[in-house]
């Protein structure tokens, strides 16, 4: 479980160094182009995923998500969210903490996955994190570059 926890403290990491220092303006910046999202709603959607497949699913404690809401997320400054990751990633220390070996091939019911091993919502859970912060990276290069004009 080690790699897990390492790849996604990474991503979170990550994460809240590219939130850090930002404006209202940039992170609710979104590219000019179908579907994409801003800055604030990425991290949001990112730790709320994160939530909820490690510490709901994988560790078997009880996770409130409204998914639809974490698309339409507004904020001021970034201070919210970077104590929320770093709140996350101190519960998903302990929470993994907890879960042997034996654990990982343990199935959950995922809401929208269906029946998945604890591994499986671990592995999911790195990767979409990973993919996250690289478009929050891009994001936020585009919407300082976009600001510069």
């Amino acid at each position: 479980m080690h790699v897990f926890h390492q790849v996604l403290r990474g991503s979170l990491e990550r994460l809240i160094a590219c939130l850090e220092g930002l404006d209202r303006e940039l992170l609710n910046w979104r590219p000019p182009a179908p579907e994409t999202n801003s800055l604030y709603v990425l991290a949001t959607h990112t730790l709320a995923n994160a939530e909820e497949n490690v510490l709901g699913i994988a560790c078997g404690q009880p996770v409130e998500r409204d998914r639809d809401a974490e698309f339409l997320a507004l904020g001021d400054t970034p201070e919210p969210l970077i104590r929320r990751a770093r709140e996350l990633l101190n519960r998903i220390e302990a929470g993994m903490g907890r879960l042997s070996t034996a654990d990982l091939g343990a199935e959950r019911e995922h809401a929208r996955r269906g029946r998945i091993s604890v591994r499986e919502a671990l592995l999911i859970t790195a990767r979409h994190a990973a993919e996250h912060v690289g478009q929050m990276e891009l994001t936020r290069d585009l919407a300082k570059a976009a600001a510069l004009r």
